[in-house]
Order: structure tokens, then C-alpha cells, then sequence
């Protein structure tokens, strides 16, 4: 049986993706993904990708996922889940990729400055 291994990275959340033919099981860090992710919009995020190609029901699939917050994380492994299924199948890949499901979203959280509160935000002035 072939197991595809791909990753997935959102923020800082990195998730390591193991997808094989089966009943379509989801295990994320050994527990089922509606334990792991109890809002219904994360467990849609992880859905979303076989959804799109409608193979919900054929694949099983076991993530190992470290780092960040889980909606980080949820969509780190909606990335993996969509990277695996086009190494699978070339042809889902047009439309994961009008969902915007095939780019890695590169936004980061921005470094907090020497002599500034956070990034951005300066210390409170006062004049007296």
C-alpha cells in the first residue's frame, strides 16, 4: 500500500501529511480531527480540499502537526491534504488552485522593534 507524504506550513504551524487509500479516517497528532479541532470552520478547513475533488470517503489520512494556534494549524493541514492529492492525481490540481488551496499563504507576524511596544505601536509620549 502507498503511503504520500507531503507538508503543509501556515504562520508558524508546520504539518506533516501521511494520505493512503482507505474509508476516509482523519487522525491528527493521534486523535480524530473533530477532537483535535472542535470549531466546525477548522474541521471545514481541513475538509475542504477533499471536498473540492470529491474524494472525501476514499482516503485515509494521518497528520502529525506542531507549532502555532490550531487555525494555523487547520489550514496548515488543509495545505498538506491539497499538496498530497494533486502528488496523487495531477488533475484536481486546477480546481484546488482556484479555491486557493495550492499556494502557501506567506503572511507573517511581524517582529517587535528595540524601543517600540510591539512592531508597530511606540511607547505612550508624554510631554509633562
Amino acid at each position: 500500500m502507498e503511503v504520500t507524504n507531503t507538508s503543509g506550513r501556515r504562520k508558524t504551524a508546520v504539518a506533516r501529511v501521511y494520505l493512503q487509500k482507505g474509508t476516509g479516517e482523519i487522525i491528527v497528532n493521534g486523535k480524530d480531527y473533530k477532537v483535535y479541532f472542535p470549531v466546525p470552520t477548522l474541521q471545514y478547513y481541513v475538509e475542504q480540499s477533499l471536498t473540492i475533488s470529491k474524494v472525501r470517503n476514499d482516503y485515509d489520512i494521518t497528520v502529525n502537526v506542531a507549532g502555532g494556534g490550531i487555525t494555523g494549524q487547520s489550514q496548515a493541514v488543509r495545505l498538506g491534504i491539497a499538496k498530497a492529492l494533486v502528488e496523487i492525481n495531477p488533475e484536481y490540481k486546477p480546481a484546488l488552485r482556484a479555491e486557493g488551496l495550492m499556494t502557501r499563504d506567506p503572511r507573517m507576524v511581524e517582529r517587535k522593534k528595540f524601543g517600540q511596544k510591539k512592531a508597530r505601536a511606540r511607547f505612550q509620549f508624554s510631554k509633562r
